[in-house]
């Protein structure tokens, strides 16, 4: 049997906080009508994205509860120039969510920014920096 892995569900305490905060980095979810505590997008190279409430991630699993403690997911987004990472870090602490690594030139090549999304996922903000 061959697996594929091709979705990756985020639960959320805020389905339209949430959603405001992801189209921010340009991914526009549809809340699905016979299901509204679930969204979905379709990404680049077949990969979908999902969000479900945490009311109705209860429903699909019964006995779930909300973990507790630090981030336990990074989504990384690569942006198209290191000055494009050190923009959106900028707009999205300005627009009042939380950063966590100011944007800063990575040991391993890339110009690099953690915010969190509104339920502290990290969200990785990154660029492989020019070759000198």
């Amino acid at each position: 049997m061959e697996l594929v892995l091709n979705t990756i569900d985020i639960v959320v305490a805020d389905l339209e906080a949430s959603m405001a905060f992801y189209r921010r980095l340009g991914v526009e979810f549809k809340v699905d009508s016979a299901f509204p505590g679930h969204a979905g997008a379709d990404l680049p190279g077949g990969l979908h994205l999902m969000l479900d409430t945490q009311p109705f991630r209860a429903t699909i699993t019964p006995g779930w509860t909300e973990p507790s403690g630090g981030a336990r997911n990074f989504l990384a987004f690569e942006a198209p120039s290191p000055d494009a990472v050190d923009a959106l870090y900028g707009e999205l602490v300005e627009a009042g969510y939380t950063g966590v690594k100011e944007p800063f030139d990575a040991p391993w090549a890339m110009r690099y920014a953690t915010v969190l999304d509104p339920d502290g996922n990290g969200i990785d903000l990154y660029c492989p920096l020019p070759a000198h």
